[in-house]
């Protein structure tokens, strides 16, 4: 009995240390530590991502765990990400930045009670919505570009960004889920090498890489909503 007790704790330790990371992100982010602060938000996102296939792999699924996992992300994927954009971005620009913050904030909230009551609802390969790590990611990946290229000039354009994922986050595009993808033996090793390489061009340019690859993640549902669109509008006329 104690066994099970211990490994059932095991996945709410990810969940907590999420939380945990979080925190400390925003502690770096109001001292003006804006690289180690957006880095700590995709630490966040590793441990968040292994609570989940742990509690699958040891059966220890349980409602307390969704819920313990929910109310993690909020808080180091929508108040950790948004105090980050404060502290960098939104001080200089008076009530619109605390607007934008405030805003990504509420809408991820939003997007995190949606996906809870849907859940089982919607098609598990599908999201509808921008998740909200996703949003996270993108905010503090872009933040490490700006730092790095001293784009500190333009960064009204990050709070129109990130103002633009808080939108998507709330809106009925349709994103890959990626949970259960199931790969034929031939794809196995193609995918496997198409990895490696990816890991390497990321070990060389990490800020860059994982920018490029959350921005082409974003643009996927309005670019597929509208092309969807398209063909609905060709098939009327005829």
């Amino acid at each position: 009995m104690k066994k099970a007790n211990l490994i059932y704790i095991l996945p709410n330790l990810f969940t907590a240390s999420s939380i945990f990371v979080g925190v400390i992100s925003m502690v770096e982010a109001s001292k003006g530590n804006f690289v180690t602060a957006s880095w700590l938000i995709l630490l966040a996102l590793v441990f968040d991502g292994l609570d989940g296939r742990i509690a699958r792999m040891t059966n220890t699924t349980s409602k307390f765990g969704v819920e313990f996992d929910s109310l993690a992300d909020i808080v180091s994927f929508g108040v950790a990400p948004a105090m980050l954009l404060y502290f960098f971005a939104g001080d200089a620009f008076g009530r619109f930045g605390i607007l934008v913050s405030a805003l990504y904030v509420i809408f991820g909230a939003i997007r995190l009670a949606r996906f809870n009551i849907s859940t089982a609802k919607t098609d598990p390969n599908v999201f509808i919505g921008l998740p909200i790590p996703t949003a996270a990611i993108f905010i503090s990946m872009w933040i490490l570009l700006f730092v790095k290229y001293g784009l500190e000039d333009f960064r009204i354009v990050l709070l129109l960004l990130a103002l633009g994922v808080a939108v998507l986050m709330v809106s009925n595009f349709r994103y890959p889920s990626f949970k259960k993808v199931q790969l034929d033996k031939p794809m196995v090793f193609k995918t496997m090498i198409i990895l490696v390489l990816a890991a390497s061009l990321l070990y060389l340019f990490a800020a860059e890489g994982f920018a490029l690859i959350i921005l082409a993640y974003v643009l996927y549902g309005p670019l597929r909503g509208m092309r969807t669109l398209s063909l609905r509008q060709t098939r009327f006329k005829r």
